[in-house]
């Protein structure tokens, strides 16, 4: 549970970010949600919603990194990391009637060609899970390039079957996603053994 109001005023606009999009949610929405007075918007974002929208973006990608590391520090090896992560992806998805996907593509698409501060908070996020993404499967003895290919092609598997399943209200899209991620990953392992 957030501690202090501007942390319940990110963390609610994170939510409906994720549920309803940027310019679906109000600014009176999201103190309601928080249970904060509404000034307090003001007070903690001086540049309004915007630069609330940008917070939100940028904390909710840290959340993300840590959520993928959590995962990874859990299992056995890194197919079985991607694997997990997809899979928990699906179930979250399931759980939420397909409500809870990704708060950062959910703004992404919707503002990044009316909206510099979000797009740049977006596209910085974007990039931090890129380069987590290509440490990680490096330190797995991949080659830096090709793990930050393979990171690239990860995450456009993961989001883009993101939107399949919201439209289609089905899991389905990240199960093939997923193992079309296992697929790449453990062939860019054989590739790096075989080098």
């Amino acid at each position: 549970m957030p501690s202090t109001t501007k942390d319940r005023i990110i963390e609610s606009s994170a939510e409906l970010f994720r549920r309803q999009g940027y310019t679906g949610t109000g600014v009176k929405q999201i103190v309601a949600a928080a249970n904060a007075p509404f000034g307090s918007i003001y007070h903690f974002f001086p540049g309004g919603k915007e630069q609330l929208g940008a917070e939100t973006i940028r904390t909710s990608g840290q959340l993300y990194i840590q959520l993928f590391a959590t995962i990874a520090a859990q299992a056995p090896d890194v197919l079985s990391a991607v694997d997990d992560f997809f899979s928990g992806a699906a179930e979250t998805l399931k759980e939420t009637d397909y409500a809870d996907a990704c708060p950062i593509a959910t703004v992404a698409l919707e503002v990044a060609s009316v909206s510099e501060p979000l797009r740049e908070a977006s596209a910085e996020v974007f990039e931090s899970w890129i380069a987590g993404a290509t440490e990680y499967f490096a330190a797995a003895g991949i080659p830096r390039t090709q793990a930050r290919e393979l990171a690239f092609t990860m995450l456009c598997l993961l989001e883009g079957a993101f939107v399949f399943c919201r439209a289609m209200r089905t899991v389905e899209p990240l199960h093939v996603a997923g193992a079309s991620a296992v697929g790449a990953v453990k062939a860019a392992l054989a590739a790096s053994c075989n080098a």
